[in-house]
């Protein structure tokens, strides 16, 4: 896998300490407000767990499913529901965590979902925030590391389901996936 990888931008250590400031600024953010915390499957897996670990308040998590990949390296334009949350979330703090917010596409479909469903506030933390790719005008209020227009995996970030397991996140070299 290692050599699959054109450059690494962001090693184990430098995603550990830049979620460790995240943490400290959600902490403060949501001290006392019983924050639900809405990881969305899968790529967003390890970083929510990092994440809660390094926050100290009462919160609760569950998990959604949405997607628009479907196992290529660009988004279908379709997005499909894959698995709902079980919490309700009427009246409650949200914060949608998130690996990379690309498109928008996505983000903008859970505001709008836990919007409906009477959420009291909905924010988003991204580990990686790539405005170039925007196509949705979504807000991602806290992120760790601004990206380049590049095709990123690791660290939760896939190529047909490979690659989540690397311990950082680098860029995929366009000869993996140029036959795509």
């Amino acid at each position: 896998m290692n050599n699959d990888i054109e450059k690494v931008l962001y090693s184990a250590e430098d995603i550990q300490k830049t979620i460790g400031k995240l943490a400290d600024q959600l902490s403060e953010e949501y001290k006392d407000k019983d924050p639900l915390i809405l990881c969305v499957l899968t790529g967003a897996v390890l970083f929510t767990v990092d994440l809660i670990e390094k926050m100290d308040i009462m919160a609760q998590m569950d998990f959604i499913d949405v997607s628009t990949y479907f196992g290529g390296t660009a988004t279908t334009g379709q997005l499909k529901l894959i698995h709902d949350m079980t919490a309700d979330v009427k009246g409650r703090n949200v914060l949608i965590t998130e690996d990379i917010v690309d498109s928008g596409r996505t983000l903008q479909y859970l505001v709008n979902l836990l919007k409906e469903r009477g959420a009291k506030s909905v924010k988003t933390v991204s580990l990686l925030n790539k405005p170039e790719g925007r196509e949705f005008d979504v807000n991602v209020e806290y992120y760790g590391y601004k990206v380049p227009n590049e095709f990123l995996v690791g660290y939760g970030l896939d190529y047909k389901g490979y690659y989540r397991n690397l311990p950082y996140v680098g860029i995929l070299k366009p000869s993996v996936y140029s036959e795509d």
